[in-house]
């Protein structure tokens, strides 16, 4: 499954985990301002804003994973299995397809003020990209500097959630996740006082006993709690590699280690690749699972004003810094 997660020092950052069992080979990816957008049911957007994310590239079309655009805006789509539900075209309404959920909203918004204002006209349609590829259920997360809402198509209908944590994984909705919080309440990065009972000397006879309760498996619901625990009491610097670093530590708390997660198939399920982006100036960190070393790829590198998407593939083996020459065996 996956986390997304935001982060705020002096710079505003958005990113996300992908946790599955296999990859679809996936690219950093630069869509410039003129690259043609074609929509299934809203006609084609010649000229918009550029983004940058990780996109599965199908029949030359970007299937964006997670992008920002060069306003700051993020939104990241998350596995939702038994709870989407998307509609049939409703011509009163600003059909969608699923697939292209987050170019539609990043090609033309620059805040999440916005984006809530499109999504009141929109309806999020079941048409696929194409007949070998079914209707992913996703949620989604959509965040500038300022706020984070989720995004939910359900039985009901869209569901709108502000997201004052900054952070969504997977299954249960949005509100359900939330509320799970209060289990935590006394949870505390301080070490704990005694309140058992005063009848007995108590002691904290470690550091990080404040935590204890903290849930440590890789589901959905305590990858939430454990990420937002973290994020929430996250202290950093503010200048970019200590912003960056944080960043990245805050999402190792819910890294999958493969054998850790077996699928139905018998294969594994692994932190495929985290992604960190520095929404304010437009540069996309990322590292992969054979790779730990944080690549950079920056949107204003690039000619934004181009016609042809910038592709990047990942760089997914090991890179060693040998400080005294020490060969590594392949």
């Amino acid at each position: 499954m996956c986390t997304a997660v935001t982060y705020k020092t002096k710079d505003f950052y958005f990113g996300r985990t992908l946790d599955y069992d296999f990859s679809y080979g996936e690219e950093v990816t630069i869509t410039p301002r003129n690259y043609p957008i074609p929509f299934r049911h809203m006609g084609r957007r010649e000229n918009h804003y550029a983004m940058i994310g990780m996109a599965h590239i199908a029949a030359g079309y970007p299937l964006y994973y997670d992008a920002v655009n060069e306003k700051g805006l993020g939104m990241a789509g998350l596995n939702f299995v038994g709870n989407a539900d998307y509609r049939e075209e409703n011509p009163d309404k600003d059909n969608v397809a699923q697939f292209e959920f987050i170019p539609w909203i990043l090609c033309q918004c620059a805040s999440v003020a916005e984006a809530k204002a499109l999504l009141e006209s929109m309806n999020l349609v079941n048409t696929p990209f194409c007949k070998e590829m079914p209707v992913a259920q996703l949620h989604w997360m959509i965040a500038d500097r300022e706020e984070a809402i989720t995004v939910e198509f359900v039985r009901e209908g869209m569901k709108i959630y502000h997201n004052p944590v900054g952070v969504l994984t997977n299954n249960p909705p949005f509100n359900e996740q939330m509320f799970r919080l209060n289990d935590y309440m006394a949870l505390s990065p301080k070490n704990p006082e005694n309140r058992f009972s005063d009848q007995l000397s108590l002691r904290a006879y470690g550091r990080g006993m404040g935590a204890l309760g903290l849930p440590g498996d890789l589901s959905s619901q305590s990858r939430f709690v454990r990420a937002s625990f973290v994020k929430m009491n996250s202290v950093s610097g503010d200048s970019e590699p200590e912003s960056v670093s944080q960043f990245f530590h805050i999402l190792g708390a819910v890294d999958q280690q493969r054998g850790c997660c077996e699928a139905e198939d018998g294969a594994f399920e692994i932190t495929i690749y985290t992604s960190c982006c520095n929404a304010d100036k437009g540069i996309y960190y990322y590292t992969t699972y054979d790779n730990h070393q944080i690549t950079a790829v920056d949107l204003h590198k690039e000619n934004l004003d181009g016609t042809r998407l910038v592709r990047y593939p990942l760089i997914c083996g090991e890179q060693f810094y040998r400080q005294n020459g020490t060969e590594i065996d392949p």
